[in-house]
């Protein structure tokens, strides 16, 4: 059954109106997290595998670059559109795309023959990836009603905590069981039974939503989006390779005359159509556009760090994979145990302070990290890691559940998906441009034709280097948090803001009289 117009604001929509559709809403949020689940996983699982895809393929660290900045690039570069097409065509229609173009993917990648298949695939499931991940928040936000999302945001971020950190592990025991002798292939080819499931339960249980206003697709927005992405992105991940040429140069610095041209025809778009790719009025929105700001920087800081980490113990210290994974495991344990009180416990009493304590203690834990690779040298052990990694993980915790929240909490539920959209892609933004850092602030203070003896010593220093590097990343974030509202309303629609009063629909802009009220969108049975 269709219903043929919006629920009036702050009506239960008819997706939670019985205890049967209460069931429903709860299993699809088990599948929509678990394919952002795999999704995260399937970032961080390549890097504990990186040594095995260099022995089997003979991968070069340009091969190996663009094997992970390759995912993150076509997933940056896609997610904005694969949010509006939500909006258009429908969030359920859009995940099983995605989620069923992300499992072909997985099976490419994990059958690929040569580096160049390899690097191919993982472009492909970026791509679908970026038609599935933004509908999952685009999910949420439509089908749980405002009083509930603080709890589901809360448990968004501590799988979003879990599945970045949780990858390693993973993708370390995957490859030491060397499964039917496929050393590092069953990393992707996992995906396989997670997908299909999610592609049959999902049809299942997800109910159909979308915009209540007929949107179109601004294909020159995705046009001028992918190709400022590319032109930022390519040269920063093969200039250390190439000699940094002057093409390199000029395309990053034509880049940004390219995002300022989207800026504006964005803003043409939306007096002329109201169906812009970017919904710049979002941006009218404190709490969003401070958080946008807080994602992207973010997301640089995790590009640099999980990547260099994994070669710094693998490469440098020489570690087994499965060594360097389990040495992740009391991150991973402080990352979803900071997320899952943050936003319920800590956020409701001290509001934006709590972000700004794990952007602190994210710091502090790489100022102690650094110390102790300084001190113990190549004898340091995963028990000396520990302490770090459990400051940093805490610190994680802290920022990605409420961070969540703030950018979404206050965003008009028409514009669900295309918030979503940017929310998720600012921090792969964030993060293909941390990845091609690694070219330059990792693999450039490493020395060339460097003897065995050397390899270790010079992978700890470029380490250290690095973590300097992510150190001053998180103090920038700590400064634009301050942009934050100190007592961010936590939800819309008649819930309650942080000091007990209760919290207004962010307004329409004025310039676009074409949209509807902040109304609950189109659900279909």
């Amino acid at each position: 059954m269709t219903s043929s117009a919006p629920q009036p604001s702050g009506a239960a929509a008819p997706a939670v109106s019985s205890d049967a559709s209460d069931r429903r809403r709860w299993f699809a949020l088990a599948i929509v997290m678990t394919a952002a689940f795999m999704d995260l996983v399937d970032v961080t699982i390549v890097n504990i595998a990186i040594p095995s895809i260099q022995r089997d393929t003979g991968a070069t660290f340009s091969s190996i670059q663009w094997i992970t900045a390759g995912y993150a690039l076509a997933f940056a570069a896609g997610l904005i559109t694969g949010g509006r097409l939500g909006d258009i065509y429908g969030r359920k229609r859009l995940f099983l795309i995605g989620i069923g173009g992300f499992t072909v993917a997985s099976a490419l990648c994990g059958f690929a023959a040569n580096p160049e298949m390899l690097v191919v695939s993982r472009i492909l499931q970026g791509a679908t990836a970026a038609l599935m991940v933004p509908q999952v928040l685009s999910i949420v936000h439509a089908t749980f009603p405002a009083h509930e999302r603080g709890k589901v945001f809360g448990l968004f971020g501590a799988i979003v905590g879990l599945g970045a950190v949780s990858g390693p592990l993973l993708g370390a025991l995957l490859t030491e069981w060397n499964i039917a002798g496929l050393e590092w292939r069953p990393i992707f080819l996992i995906n396989l039974p997670v997908g299909i499931a999610g592609l049959i339960l999902g049809r299942k249980f997800i109910t159909e939503s979308k915009a209540p206003k007929a949107l179109r697709l601004d294909l020159i927005g995705v046009a001028l989006v992918t190709a400022g992405m590319l032109m930022l992105i390519y040269p920063l991940t093969r200039g250390e390779e190439l000699g940094w040429p002057l093409w390199g140069y000029l395309s990053m610095a034509g880049s940004l005359v390219v995002f300022v041209v989207l800026v504006l025809f964005e803003r043409s778009k939306a007096s002329r159509d109201g169906s812009p790719l970017v919904e710049l009025s979002l941006f009218r929105v404190k709490s969003f556009a401070a958080g946008i700001a807080v994602q992207l920087t973010f997301g640089v800081g995790l590009g640099i760090f999980f990547l260099v980490w994994t070669l710094y113990m693998q490469q440098g210290l020489g570690w087994s994979a499965l060594r360097a994974g389990t040495t992740g495991i009391p991150f991973s344990v402080a990352v979803s145990f900071a997320a899952g009180i943050s936003v319920q416990k800590l956020v409701p009493r001290f509001g934006r302070k709590v972000l700004q304590a794990g952007a602190l203690l994210m710091a502090a834990g790489l100022l102690l990290y650094i110390w102790e690779s300084d001190r113990y040298g190549m004898g340091i052990t995963p028990w000396q890691m520990a302490l770090p990694l459990v400051v940093m993980g805490i610190g994680m915790g802290l920022i990605v559940a409420p961070l969540a929240d703030a950018v979404l909490s206050e965003v008009p539920k028409e514009h669900s998906g295309s918030a979503s959209g940017l929310f998720n892609t600012v921090q792969q933004m964030g993060n293909a441009l941390g990845l091609a850092l690694v070219s330059v602030i990792f693999f450039g203070a490493i020395g060339d034709r460097l003897t065995p003896a050397q390899v270790g010593p010079a992978f700890a220093d470029a380490f250290e280097h690095s973590l300097w590097w992510v150190a001053g990343v998180l103090a920038a974030i700590f400064l634009l948090m301050f942009a934050l509202p100190a007592r961010q309303k936590q939800h819309v629609e008649g819930g309650e803001a942080a000091d007990g009063s209760t919290a207004e629909p962010a307004a329409e802009p004025a310039h676009e009289p074409a949209h509807e009220p902040a109304d609950e969108p189109v659900l279909t049975h």
